[in-house]
């Protein structure tokens, strides 16, 4: 069996404790919420008769284990329960909404990526120039200000004052078409399509959200690049390389950039796992169709099944992600053993 492939296996079947962990601490948490889901569906007006009825329609008339163990066996067939707010599986919910987040996160992290990574670059090879000085600016700027501000301040200067970007509403404005679903996300869809309106109405949609967690996750990633690429140029293969007379750009790039990506690649795997999170206030901010927003309304409307099944769907991805982060190790740095 391939190195990577029982690194993959060794990595998975450590996560399974963890998952394990985390729907048993989700079911206990979401039954201690305040509120009474029956009495919340049954309205205000209802009978005490009326709610007693619709406690023992949704099963929460059982014992806690009872209730758990049901959950447990939607789980081993691939569902997470119904949501009450849609009407609708808490899988198919999830699977329909999870593109849009997804596509909102992966476009903050890219814009973020190739923002810090040079300018992290250009602050280390320069340390104490303005450029130095602009990047620790951007950086406290970038973890001070709290990401759902940033949204609003973004809305308000570029919508509300500029009038630049279209109305905070979703992913698409009323006037535009939605291209036929291949992967979920819009902007690739309606390429697929050929539709260049509706990419350029998408994209429009996405710039400010985007934008807002791109700006948070700048900080983060220009720091730990500037101070990762400043213990590599002080190292000695790097004096080595400079000596034989490479050329800069070969001794940034080949020699200084890539050695020092390990912790960078760390750190982008951390800032990713964040942005998830903050997905949830930038969702908001923008009513972008996202998961995020999905389990606010249903941690309000005291919907156990949509929150329990947004918290596992986080965990998995989390899973997943750092299980990407070990495999990338490999790559980028081939005296990485797998084995470790």
């Amino acid at each position: 069996m391939p190195r990577t492939l029982r690194l993959i296996l060794r990595r998975l079947l450590s996560a399974l404790p963890s998952v394990a962990a985390v729907v048993v601490v989700t079911f206990v948490l979401t039954r201690a919420l305040p509120g009474d889901p029956a009495a919340y569906f049954a309205g205000p007006a209802a009978t005490p008769q009326a709610v007693e009825e619709v406690r023992k329609r949704l099963g929460l008339d059982r014992s806690l284990p009872e209730q758990f163990l049901s959950y447990l066996g939607e789980l081993a067939r691939g569902e997470m329960g119904t949501s009450l707010t849609t009407g609708q599986p808490v899988r198919d919910d999830i699977l329909a909404r999870l593109p849009a987040s997804l596509e909102l996160t992966l476009a903050g992290l890219l814009l973020a990526v190739t923002v810090a990574i040079p300018l992290g670059v250009a602050a280390a090879t320069r340390p104490g120039s303005w450029i130095d000085h602009s990047a620790r600016v951007v950086s406290t700027a970038g973890v001070s200000l709290p990401v759902f501000f940033t949204g609003l301040l973004l809305v308000y200067v570029f919508y509300y004052l500029l009038g630049w970007a279209p109305a905070p509403m979703g992913r698409l404005d009323l006037f535009a078409t939605t291209p036929p679903t291949v992967t979920g996300f819009l902007l690739i869809d309606s390429l697929l399509a050929g539709e260049g309106a509706t990419f350029r109405a998408a994209a429009a949609q996405l710039a400010l959200p985007a934008l807002t967690l791109g700006l948070f996750s700048v900080a983060p990633l220009a720091r730990m690049t500037r101070a990762s690429m400043l213990g590599v140029l002080s190292s000695d293969f790097v004096r080595t390389a400079r000596a034989s007379g490479l050329s800069r750009s070969t001794v940034l790039v080949t020699y200084a950039l890539r050695n020092a990506l390990l912790p960078v690649v760390t750190t982008l795997g951390m800032v990713f796992s964040f942005l998830l999170g903050a997905n949830v206030l930038v969702e908001k901010v923008f009513s972008w169709p996202g998961i995020g927003s999905y389990a606010i309304e249903a941690l309000v409307a005291s919907d156990y099944a949509p929150v329990q099944g947004f918290i596992l769907t986080m965990a998995v991805m989390y899973v997943g992600l750092n299980l990407l982060v070990d495999v990338l190790y490999g790559i980028i740095d081939p005296r990485v053993r797998i084995e470790a």
